[in-house]
């Protein structure tokens, strides 16, 4: 799986790509007992400075019609998708909107299964020429009903969403613990803690062993 980010901040992006499970997903594996010896994911990044024709690598405009703020221009966005496609095939172009599809865990394995190369465009300002989404067919996408500063956390979350879904991403532990989103409530040592005087002890169900059983406990207090 190749993710694809166009965003104005790469750098703030590649700190948080570059770290945990998904910066250890662009490694290969070493040994003879890896079971994914190659790298998992790879996160490449696409700055539209980098394409722009201005002298001063200005990407944005006031808004025809009118209108507060300002708005990514068109080209220096098209470009930088441009680089990102080149002549691959299998590629999903997602743009970051409040405005789009909600993005869930659905979605999340079912980009990770269908396809190879994920671009995801990230504006900012008042947003992004409408041209672009059009001329590229991307699909808007959003993380929330919400509205953020910026698409990159949106095209963080959604990276690191799907990754979770490529097989050699998880090791042991991680997938045990993707299982446990909705399995409730969830305790370790010690098996009292005392907060502001008041004691707080873990549900004794947990201390039994018994899985069934705490399982059922879960599953009526979720």
């Amino acid at each position: 799986m190749h993710f694809h980010i166009i965003t104005l901040f790469p750098e703030v992006c590649k700190a948080y790509t570059d770290a945990s499970v998904l910066g250890r997903a662009q490694k290969a594996e070493k040994g003879k007992g890896a079971k994914h010896k190659g790298k998992k994911i790879e996160v490449s990044y696409y700055d539209p400075r980098d394409f722009s024709k201005n002298k001063h690598k200005k990407v944005d405009d006031k808004p025809y019609g009118g209108g507060p703020g300002m708005v990514m221009q068109a080209e220096p966005v098209l470009k930088a998708a441009a680089k990102a496609i080149g002549r691959k095939k299998d590629v999903k172009v997602l743009m970051m909107s409040p405005r789009g599809k909600t993005f869930d865990q659905a979605y999340a394995k079912k980009l990770a299964k269908k396809h190879k190369h994920i671009v995801l465009i990230s504006g900012r300002y008042e947003g992004i020429d409408s041209r672009v989404q059009k001329i590229l067919k991307a699909e808007e996408v959003s993380v929330g009903d919400y509205v953020l500063t910026s698409g990159d956390l949106p095209a963080l979350t959604i990276v690191d969403s799907v990754a979770r879904n490529v097989p050699g991403v998880l090791g042991t532990y991680e997938s045990l613990e993707d299982e446990r989103v909705s399995s409730g409530e969830m305790y370790t040592r010690p098996e009292t803690i005392i907060y502001k005087k008041k004691k707080h002890t873990v549900p004794k169900v947990f201390t039994t062993g018994n899985h069934a059983e705490i399982e059922k406990y879960r599953k009526n207090h979720s």
